[in-house]
């Protein structure tokens, strides 16, 4: 089973979407491509299936999180 990676997308207007995906790396280059592209919306689908349309003129940032960086649940020392 592949690592559940968390990606958090900010949009213009102090609002963000946060999903889980199997493969953050193909999110990151279809966001990329759609804002070099002038695409107006970006698709992007999470775990379950779910689908999320972006404006691509709205996105502010993509940040991913490193699953490695996780160490389990609680407080990390």
């Amino acid at each position: 089973m592949d690592a559940v990676i968390k990606v958090r997308i900010g949009m213009q207007g102090a609002r963000e979407l946060e999903i889980e995906v199997d493969d953050a790396e193909t999110i990151r280059t279809d966001v990329e491509r759609a804002i070099t592209d002038r695409e107006d919306v970006v698709w992007v689908t999470d775990t379950k299936g779910n689908r999320f349309g972006l404006v691509t003129r709205k996105v502010a940032f993509v940040q991913i999180d490193d699953a490695a960086d996780r160490t389990g649940i609680g407080f990390g020392l």
